[in-house]
């Protein structure tokens, strides 16, 4: 429970802030809640009590003990924080729901021709574009292409579903004259792979759910290392994201139970291209020679 003389958050960015800060000393029932609260914030703002316990596969009084353990009186006056946001216009307002009645479209339709299939891609990959674009705090995308620029060599990681974001990004990180180290495990030597790392170092690892155990010890090891970790993961306490440095949540598209990687390809395109612009821009210009020389 909550200490009792400390006040319940005041904004929802605060409440963000305290259920990451307090994730882990949450009982696994508290933490799926605390999860949902993170994921899907307009939800939380908008349905009622028995809609929010049906999604998060919890009873109400779960989801009200949740609220008065971070101080509230109950789950209505958590909820009228994200309300306050969504008045004050939060970004990614609906998403969550958007793509649960874009899923409940297309699983009600029976597959056509090819041309179909694409169509309900496209569809799908274009919303969480659009919300890669309105939730990613640039602010934290200047301190990541900060971090490339200050690392010696940088490392990168992605196992299963999320080896061709981090292939790509390795590639790129390459294709710019960055020194660049891909963990691809290959022979089961990732821990050999990663043997250099240090604190003047970078890791970055990509990884969603179900997250790769190899992801969450290479991150142990640069963390004992001293060395800086950004993870690209789909929530701020997974596994991959409570002990990095930095965090870039990508939600992505599941169309037909398929989960897409449009989003997380976007958002490595950007980092590489940022940093690039970043170098050049931080090089001094070459030095004129007089005229008539």
């Amino acid at each position: 429970m909550a200490d009792a003389a400390l006040p319940p958050p005041a904004t929802a960015d605060e409440l963000r802030l305290s259920i990451l800060q307090r994730y882990e000393t949450l009982s696994k029932r508290l933490q799926q809640i605390a999860r949902y609260v993170l994921d899907e914030p307009n939800a939380v703002a908008l349905e009622t009590l028995a809609v929010l316990s049906e999604r998060i596969g919890v009873q109400p009084s779960a989801i009200v003990r949740f609220a008065k353990s971070f101080g509230f009186d109950g789950a209505t006056q958590m909820q009228r924080l994200f309300r306050d946001g969504l008045l004050a216009g939060a970004p990614s307002l609906g998403y969550g729901e958007r793509v649960r009645e874009f899923a409940r479209s297309v699983d009600r339709r029976q597959v056509g021709d090819p041309g179909q299939v694409l169509t309900e891609f496209v569809e799908g990959n274009v919303m969480a574009l659009q919300n890669l674009g309105a939730s990613i705090d640039r602010k934290r995308m200047v301190e990541v292409v900060k971090l490339l620029r200050q690392a010696n060599t940088v490392y990168v990681a992605g196992f299963r579903r999320s080896f061709p974001v981090a292939a790509y990004l390795a590639y790129s990180l390459h294709q710019v004259d960055k020194k660049t180290v891909f963990i691809d495990s290959l022979g089961g030597m990732a821990k050999q792979q990663i043997h250099g790392i240090g604190r003047d170092d970078l890791l970055i690892v990509v990884s969603y759910h179900p997250y790769a155990e190899e992801a969450v010890h290479l991150i142990d090891a640069a963390v004992d290392a001293h060395c800086r970790v950004v993870s690209i993961s789909d929530s701020l306490v997974s596994p991959v994201a409570k002990p990095a440095s930095l965090v870039l949540q990508v939600r992505e598209a599941e169309i037909r139970k398929f989960r897409s990687l449009s989003a997380s390809m976007c958002l490595a395109q950007a980092l590489v291209i940022a940093y690039a612009f970043a170098t050049t821009a931080a090089e001094p210009a070459p030095k004129r020679g007089r005229r008539g020389s």
